[in-house]
């Protein structure tokens, strides 16, 4: 059992209408999230960062801003920036407040309400064998792999070495699972995974 042209028909038509509805409830929220961030940081409120998406395409992926602008080079591994995370940043990231951007990036066909996290280079792209099934797919805000490590921060914060843990522990498990997702694919399970998100 895999996914076919019909469940991602009716994937990418989910995807349309809720986020649609999603927007019209949300606008005002995320609108007050962006005021905050900005006054916060003195900056745009939006964060919008380059990510690998479908078919291995660049995307950018629109965030509410979390952490204090800086010219330095920060890393891939979030745990490794947490002094940088403001105060209403850590309550964004706390009730994934600052995740609701991307419903509009879900609406314009970049990213899905369900599916693998959208990386950075380096780690999507450079899926090798069957797991590339897994670049069919558009990333989503939340999904199976998501909701194991919604603690990925503080499991990461407490490694020896934290690039390594996620390099060699987390992301082949995130890989292993996604591909579990497209395989066993059903709109029910995306209604789950939604709802867990949701109920935290």
């Amino acid at each position: 059992m895999t996914m076919t042209t019909f469940d991602f028909f009716w994937k990418r038509l989910f995807d349309i209408v809720f986020s649609i509805i999603g927007l019209a409830f949300l606008l005002p929220l995320i609108a007050v999230c962006w005021t905050v961030a900005a006054l916060e940081t003195r900056s745009n409120g939006f964060f919008v960062h380059e990510r690998v998406g479908r078919r291995g395409k660049r995307i950018r992926v629109c965030k509410i801003k979390t952490m204090r602008p800086s010219s330095a080079a920060r890393s891939p591994i979030t745990a490794q920036n947490l002094a940088a995370i403001t105060r209403s940043g850590r309550l964004f990231r706390k009730y994934k407040l600052d995740e609701l951007p991307q419903l509009f990036n879900v609406l314009m066909g970049s990213m899905s309400f369900v599916g693998p996290r959208p990386d950075v280079a380096g780690y999507a792209d450079r899926i090798e064998g069957q797991d590339r099934v897994i670049l069919l797919l558009r990333p989503g805000i939340t999904g199976p792999a998501s909701i194991k490590y919604k603690d990925e921060e503080t499991l990461l914060s407490t490694a020896e070495d934290p690039v390594w843990f996620n390099d060699h522990v987390i992301w082949p498990d995130k890989v292993r699972i996604n591909r579990e997702y497209f395989v066993n694919y059903s709109l029910l399970r995306d209604l789950v995974y939604i709802f867990k998100t949701i109920l935290g």
